[in-house]
């Protein structure tokens, strides 16, 4: 596998050489500073990659050029907001970055209610909580229809937790639903939030879907011969929010967006965690079906909590999903494409002097540099215990 390491760009409290000190070699970023819906000029790429470069390290994977909510809607503008996406990504190409993930969630790309949740041993994650969510849908937010959306159990634990906040608190967390994560397109306000959810008026799962069908293959002959890999990212949590469609969920949502078109380039970044959090999702099994379109991964865990609905963000190898058996399926398609993937540490816990220092929620140095250094040695052992024939 090649190690990648996500990096927000100059800003980052994790400079390039604290990447490089990490272990990983090539950097996964984004030009963030230019609005969404403007291309990506071959100048703006040619800094940033100087940048990467004189660090000693690689650029080529992105992660993302934001897919505007113009194109999930099917809005009227809708080619020529794409037609600026393969812009971007051609231009990209020209300096041999060849990867790009990129996601098709409506409106908000990630969903935490947690960003500080302490764990037993000190260290701090992400996490969800469905009844913090559900308190943020019925009562801050009071979304027309989401009593529908929530049982009752959920909606009687809604209103006591709701109950139990002050206004700081109802402030953290609508801060932290609205704010997104570090790579979010952008920032809400309440009566915002509720603007871009009435544009999805009327867009069913099968809207969406054909939606993203329309972009890829509008977008996929642009690229031809570009050697341009697209990504697409699982919904983060992999389930329906706030009444809005979703269609990178489970494997029947892979296999549709497979069948799009036959171009091997339209793949996916496999993101154990994100598809980890749903039971059904079988994650060897989706992996070895998918071979010949994963072109990025994201190995990262999370573990279910006892309601079945809530979940944070677990240590790398010790989540609900068997990272041990998904690293040896990654090593066989490797082998068998004769290719290496790249592949990052995500959403590691903060701990030790991340605790005392700055970073950006979900994205600690030391964390993430505890993930990667399991990962390399799970995959050492793994190819050891093969040269073994073990």
């Amino acid at each position: 596998m090649r190690y990648s390491w996500r990096w927000f760009g100059p800003d980052d409290p994790v400079s390039l050489s604290d990447v490089r000190q990490a272990g990983a070699s090539e950097v996964v970023t984004a030009l963030h500073h230019v609005p969404n819906g403007k291309v990506w000029t071959a100048a703006e790429i040619e800094r940033r990659l100087a940048e990467i470069e004189a660090a000693g390290l690689t650029w080529r994977v992105v992660e993302s050029i934001p897919v505007c909510d113009a194109i999930k809607t099917g809005a009227p503008d809708w080619r020529e907001k794409a037609d600026i996406w393969a812009e971007s990504a051609r231009n990209l190409s020209a300096f041999g970055i060849d990867t790009i993930c990129y996601n098709f969630m409506p409106v908000l790309d990630w969903t935490r209610t947690e960003l500080d949740h302490r764990l037993a041993d000190g260290a701090s994650c992400l996490r969800f909580d469905n009844i913090r969510f559900a308190a943020f849908d019925l009562h801050i937010l009071r979304r027309e229809g989401a009593e529908a959306d929530h049982d009752e159990k959920t909606r009687k634990g809604a209103r006591a937790a709701f109950d139990a906040m002050d206004d700081a608190a109802i402030e953290r967390l609508t801060t932290t639903i609205l704010a997104g994560l570090p790579g979010s397109e952008e920032s809400f306000t309440l009566d915002g939030f509720r603007e871009r959810l009435a544009s999805y008026a009327g867009v069913s799962p099968e809207d969406l879907r054909a939606n993203l069908a329309a972009f890829l293959q509008r977008v996929l002959p642009q690229l031809a011969g570009t050697g341009v890999n697209l990504a697409i990212h699982p919904d983060d949590p992999p389930r329906a929010l706030f009444g809005l469609p979703r269609v990178v969920s489970t494997v029947e949502d892979m296999r549709a967006i497979a069948a799009m078109t036959d171009d091997a380039a339209n793949g996916f970044t496999f993101c154990v965690g994100s598809y980890g959090v749903r039971p059904d999702n079988r994650l060897t099994e989706m992996l070895r079906e998918f071979a010949d379109r994963v072109h990025f991964l994201h190995l990262r865990a999370t573990r279910r909590e006892a309601d079945g609905l809530s979940f944070h963000e677990a240590a790398h190898l010790d989540g609900d999903a068997d990272m041990a058996a998904i690293v040896d399926a990654v090593l066989k398609i490797e082998r068998e494409r004769g290719v290496q993937l790249p592949f990052r540490p995500d959403h590691g816990h903060a701990m030790l002097s991340d605790l005392r220092g700055e970073f950006r929620a979900g994205y600690p140095a030391i964390g993430r540099l505890r993930g990667m250094a399991e990962i390399r040695g799970l995959e050492t052992a793994l190819a050891w215990a093969r040269l073994q024939g073990s």
